[in-house]
């Protein structure tokens, strides 16, 4: 029989995608008291991997990531994204969304991001929210999957996200010490 251990605790960052930036005050606030304070925000750039949001949320849509300092348990996943989800509707406007919040967390094997849609590779966590494998470490750097998103899976978000795991890494080597 296997012995049962707590994995260690990961760190969340968030993709924000949004056409007016005149939210992203209430939407960082929202983000800050559910997860913790961020510790790094990107640049914000051009969203055009996709045209999936566009007939929602409008035309020149803009996206950055928020990476937040606690570090905090796995399980947290389920109830962070149904608290994005909040926010997201706090934020509609006459039924659409004016910003999309993906929650997602690094792990030094693997990044996840938390979705309400199942599929063959997503995990079902309960409250109505899976786990998507997004990306796995191999051979010294994270690696798409036949299904990770295009946007994930650019050269640009593999080496953020690489970075984001070393100090990650680093912040764990402290926690033992």
């Amino acid at each position: 029989m296997g012995k049962v251990r707590i994995p260690p605790p990961v760190q969340f960052f968030a993709s924000i995608i949004f056409g007016d930036s005149g939210i992203l005050s209430h939407v960082e606030a929202e983000l800050a008291h559910l997860i913790g304070p961020v510790r790094e925000r990107t640049e914000v750039v051009s969203f055009s991997q996709s045209d999936y949001y566009r007939p929602e949320m409008g035309e020149g849509l803009r996206r950055y990531f928020l990476l937040f300092e606690p570090l905090l348990e796995r399980g947290m996943l389920a109830d962070i994204k149904l608290g994005a989800n909040g926010i997201e509707q706090t934020c509609a406007e006459a039924g659409r969304r004016a910003v999309n919040v993906d929650p997602g967390y690094i792990a030094l094997e693997h990044v996840v991001l938390g979705t309400t849609k199942g599929f063959a590779h997503r995990i079902y966590l309960g409250k109505g929210v899976f786990a998507d494998l997004t990306l796995m470490y191999e051979n010294g750097s994270y690696r798409r999957l036949k299904w990770t998103y295009p946007d994930y899976g650019s050269d640009q978000s593999i080496f953020l996200l690489n970075g984001w795991r070393e100090r990650y890494k680093g912040l764990l080597r402290c926690q033992k010490a």
